[in-house]
């Protein structure tokens, strides 16, 4: 069997670290930046309301629905 070679020089393999290497740093810039503001808000000691303030009382009788200029404008558009 015979080998024969090429005059044409062969191109060096491109560097496999190039493309991916950039790609990798900007998904790792992306993942640190989440970090950092998740880990801001965990440190704030983000802490929701008493649920005494924000439960609702139920209507008064006479306080439910209300037809509204805005709620009659809505009927309005919707007759065919």
């Amino acid at each position: 069997m015979k080998f024969i070679r090429s005059k044409q020089p062969v191109a060096a393999p491109a560097s496999p670290s190039s493309p991916v290497g950039r790609r990798g740093l900007v998904i790792g810039a992306g993942i640190a930046g989440t970090a950092a503001v998740a880990a801001h808000a965990l440190h704030r000691g983000v802490v929701a309301p008493p649920l005494a303030t924000t439960a609702k009382v139920a209507p008064v009788e006479g306080e439910g629905y209300r037809l509204t200029a805005h709620v009659r404008r809505y009927y309005e558009t919707t007759k065919a």
